[in-house]
C-alpha cells in the first residue's frame, strides 16, 4: 500500500509531501491536502505569514504549530535541515503561496535533493493556474509548453519565446499586470499573429477569460487587475486547424502568392513582411522576412 494512503486516523508516512493548495477558492483544498498538512511534523511554506493565516481562515489546527520558511533565498540552506528530518523518520509539507509547489516557485531543488538521497517525495495534487486556465479558455490544450515568468529583461524574454515559437505547442506563462502590454506586444513581435486568453482571478469571484489575437492587441482589454495566466495558442497552418501535407502545401502557396503582391507594391523588405504578415495569418513576420531575403 502506498504509505500516504494510510487511514485518517493513523500517522504520516515519513517523507516530502509537496501540498497543493488553492489559487483563489478556499473550497478547492482537497480532503487529502488537509489532512497531510494537519499531520505533518513541519510545514514549509514560501511565505510564513501567509500560510498562518490560511490555516486560521480555512480552521485547519496543527499538533506542532509553527512553520519554516522555503522561498527562492534560502531553499539551498534549508536542503540540510529538512533532509535531516526526513532522516528521523517526520513527515515534511511543502506549500506555496498558492497553487502546486515547485511550478514557478521555491521547491524543486528540495525535491531533487530528497529523490537522490533516497527519500520520497510524496504529491498530493489540486489546484494549478496552468491547468485551470488550459482547461477553460478555449485554446489546444496539448502539446502545452509551461514557462512561468517570463525573464524581466526584454532580450531574454525575446529569447526564451523565440526558442519555443515553431514547437506547435501552446504556451502558458505568468505575467504582472504592470507588464502585460508590454509582454504581448513583444510575442506578437516574435510569434506572429495568434489566438491568445488573458485568464484573471482563476476560481475567484471576479475570475474572467479575455481572448483575443497577438495581431489585434489594439482591440483588446489590457489594462486588467489580479493575478493573470497567460495562454498563447500555437502557430496556425495556413490560418485554420489545417493538418497535412496538402493543406501546409496550400499555406505556402498563398503565402507566396501575398509576398509577390506586397513586393511589387514595393518597400523596405520590413515593411513588406509586416504587410504580408497581417494578410496571412500563421506566418511570423520574421519568417516571412527571411522567406524574402531568400527570395531576393
Amino acid at each position: 500500500m502506498n504509505p500516504d494512503h494510510s487511514p485518517a486516523s493513523a500517522p504520516l508516512a515519513p517523507g516530502l509531501y509537496v501540498v497543493a493548495t488553492p489559487i483563489g477558492n478556499d473550497a478547492d483544498l482537497s480532503p487529502r491536502a488537509r489532512d497531510v498538512l494537519t499531520k505533518a511534523d513541519a510545514v514549509l511554506a514560501e511565505d510564513t505569514r501567509r500560510a498562518g493565516l490560511f490555516f486560521r481562515r480555512l480552521m485547519i489546527e496543527r499538533a506542532r504549530p509553527g512553520f519554516f520558511s522555503l522561498h527562492e533565498h534560502n531553499e539551498i540552506g534549508r536542503v540540510p535541515q529538512v533532509l535531516e528530518m526526513l532522516m528521523q523518520g517526520q513527515a515534511v509539507a511543502l506549500i506555496s503561496d498558492a497553487g502546486t509547489p515547485v511550478l514557478s516557485d521555491p521547491g524543486f531543488r528540495l525535491a531533487r535533493a530528497c529523490r537522490e538521497a533516497g527519500f520520497r517525495v510524496i504529491p498530493v495534487p489540486g489546484p494549478s493556474a496552468p491547468a485551470v486556465a488550459l482547461s477553460a479558455c478555449g485554446l489546444p490544450p496539448a502539446p502545452y509548453t509551461f514557462l512561468g515568468f517570463l525573464p524581466r529583461q526584454k532580450g531574454q524574454a525575446r529569447k526564451l519565446l523565440a526558442r519555443h515559437a515553431a514547437t506547435g505547442a501552446t504556451l502558458v506563462f505568468f505575467e504582472r499586470k504592470d507588464r502585460l502590454a508590454a509582454t504581448l506586444s513583444l510575442a506578437a513581435e516574435v510569434l506572429g499573429d495568434r489566438e491568445f486568453a488573458l485568464c484573471r482571478e482563476l476560481t475567484k469571484i471576479y475570475e474572467e477569460f479575455i481572448l483575443g489575437r497577438l495581431g489585434r492587441l489594439d482591440e483588446a482589454r489590457l489594462d486588467v487587475l489580479g493575478e493573470i495566466t497567460v495562454v498563447i495558442g500555437p502557430e496556425p497552418v495556413g490560418g485554420g486547424v489545417l493538418t497535412g501535407d496538402g493543406a501546409r502545401a496550400e499555406a505556402e502557396t498563398s503565402l507566396e502568392a501575398v509576398m509577390a503582391e506586397e513586393k511589387a507594391r514595393g518597400g523596405k523588405p520590413r515593411e513588406v513582411a509586416r504587410r504580408v504578415a497581417e494578410r496571412v495569418p500563421g506566418f511570423s513576420v520574421k519568417d516571412i522576412y527571411e522567406r524574402l531575403g531568400h527570395n531576393g
